[in-house]
């Protein structure tokens, strides 16, 4: 069953679903808004019907009697540690419509887009942390790592969400999307590490020095608010970056709140006192 989804509002959009007779929705806790009475809702820590994030599933899928039970414990296990380690919630909500079409609403955390990603199952999905809203029970959700050198320059690059299977999921970022192809501009683009929301399985990511450690370099780190390393991401296949990073809207934030007291280094070479 398609996921009938209708994304609305402006500066913070909301995600409205509308669920078939025994179809399932989930989503990371803390993303739900409102629901309709004939829609049930459960918390799990593993993710719905007993899949973990890896996509393994229990019960008869997995062999029945104490082996399955032990390789769906297991698969949860492991799902909950991963989510740990990332910095995710803990917990997946569902929500299941029964006795008749129901309705189901997700909001994300920041003023910003939300995106419906259409999964074919031939390509997977990878998105920023936290940029995961919900999802049909089709689509399985894990956590993918980019690669200790790459996340350690990039920051942001080094924890990501993968989403995988058939099916409608959710995603939202900070600001406006701008939907991109590396191909379209000879196979490479540069972006702000905080910039990107998500990409298609093919696009390959990385992360590169802005300049040397010269004049010009260090001009760019302190003065340019990129820091010292660009992502990179080449290949042919989409990607969505956002006009918004969560570290400037904190900035503007604490600007506006008259708590802006580092200068044009931001805080690099200043001290704290206690």
């Amino acid at each position: 069953m398609t996921l009938q989804q209708q994304i609305v509002g402006n500066a913070m959009q909301m995600a409205v679903c509308t669920l078939n007779p025994g179809q399932t929705v989930y989503c990371e806790a803390g993303k739900f808004l409102f629901k309709t009475a004939n829609v049930s809702m459960e918390t799990r820590l593993g993710g719905p019907g007993g899949r973990s994030g890896g996509g393994q599933q229990g019960g008869a899928g997995g062999g029945g009697g104490m082996g399955g039970l032990l390789r769906q414990a297991m698969g949860t296990a492991m799902q909950v540690g991963q989510r740990a380690l990332a910095g995710e919630s803990l917990a997946l909500q569902s929500f299941t419509a029964s006795g008749g079409e129901g309705t189901v609403g997700f909001a994300g955390v920041l003023p910003g887009e939300m995106r419906a990603l259409e999964l074919s199952g031939s390509r997977a999905w990878f998105a920023e942390k936290d940029a995961f809203v919900a999802a049909e029970d089709t689509v399985q959700f894990g956590i993918a790592f980019a690669g200790g050198r790459t996340g350690m320059s990039g920051g942001e690059g080094f924890i990501l969400e993968k989403f995988t299977g058939h099916g409608t999921v959710i995603i939202a970022g900070a600001g406006n999307f701008i939907d991109l192809n590396p191909a379209d501009f000879g196979g490479r683009i540069e972006v702000d590490t905080g910039c990107i929301v998500a990409f298609e399985e093919g696009i390959q990511y990385g992360v590169q020095r802005i300049g040397g450690l010269n004049r010009q370099g260090i001009m760019n780190a302190v003065f340019g608010g990129e820091g010292l390393s660009l992502a990179t991401l080449e290949g042919n296949g989409r990607v969505i970056l956002q006009s918004m990073t969560l570290e400037g809207l904190a900035n503007a934030l604490k600007k506006a709140q008259g708590g802006d007291k580092q200068g044009p280094t931001g805080g690099m070479f200043s001290t704290h006192v206690g």
